[in-house]
């Protein structure tokens, strides 16, 4: 299988993959960390529709795995055939776009809870059919950086849980429940840049001060942290 996307999320992802004893033939992303597994083919690229062949070409089992992935996969990636299947912190459909923005957004709103969503990815953004939701619970006093650590391990948790139900079935559709709240509801909105720079309109907002909190995450974070005023 092969691994799109970057950061510690994603190089987590790979190596529980190895653990399992499964085959990771190709890992594609910005850059390649200095802990990142040496024996596993890496592929630097900005755009990942890019190298549409050299995925096809690389992939044994025609699984893709979007892991903490900023790249937005185009008509070159989508028509090789290769299943995509896309780790989303947020609920879909009603938090798509930036996780990062999203999160502040569902802070601000007081939503009691957030979670990860696995999706097949398709020709849209954040669209495609949900294959596995796992909800966690925003605490009516947490900072940012709190929820956001929290969101992370339920995202690899869910990626963990996941795993094994993607490979042992190629046309796995997904859970047949899945949880049902205020935040996974049809509806919702789209989280990007130009919510992004309407942050400061919410400076008086109750919730502001925690839904902005990015504590230790700020230099991780430098676009969310370069819109806050």
């Amino acid at each position: 299988m092969i691994f799109v996307g970057e950061g510690a999320l994603l190089w987590r992802a790979v190596q529980h993959t190895l653990d399992s004893g499964l085959a990771v033939d190709l890992v594609c992303g910005p850059a390649a960390p200095r802990t990142a597994r040496p024996d596993v083919p890496f592929l630097a690229v900005a755009d990942v529709n890019t190298v549409a062949a050299e995925l096809a070409g690389a992939s044994t089992d025609g699984l893709v795995w979007s892991v903490n992935n900023r790249m937005i996969f185009r008509a070159p990636v989508l028509s090789t055939g290769l299943r995509i299947l896309n780790v989303h912190h947020g609920p879909l459909p009603a938090y798509r776009g930036l996780p990062e923005v999203a999160l502040v957004y569902a802070i601000l709103r007081g939503e009691p809870e957030f979670a990860a969503t696995l999706h097949q990815v398709d020709e849209g953004i954040d669209t495609g059919r949900t294959l596995a939701v796992e909800s966690y619970p925003i605490g009516p006093n947490d900072p940012y950086h709190v929820v956001l650590r929290r969101g992370l391990q339920t995202c690899h948790h869910l990626f963990e849980r996941c795993l094994p139900l993607a490979v042992a079935d190629p046309d796995w559709t997904g859970e047949r429940t899945r949880p049902t709240g205020a935040t996974v509801a049809d509806g919702g909105g789209y989280f990007g840049r130009k919510a992004l720079v309407r942050l400061h309109e919410y400076r008086s907002h109750p919730n502001f001060k925690r839904a902005t909190d990015l504590g230790f995450l700020a230099d991780y974070l430098p676009e969310l942290t370069a819109a806050l005023p």
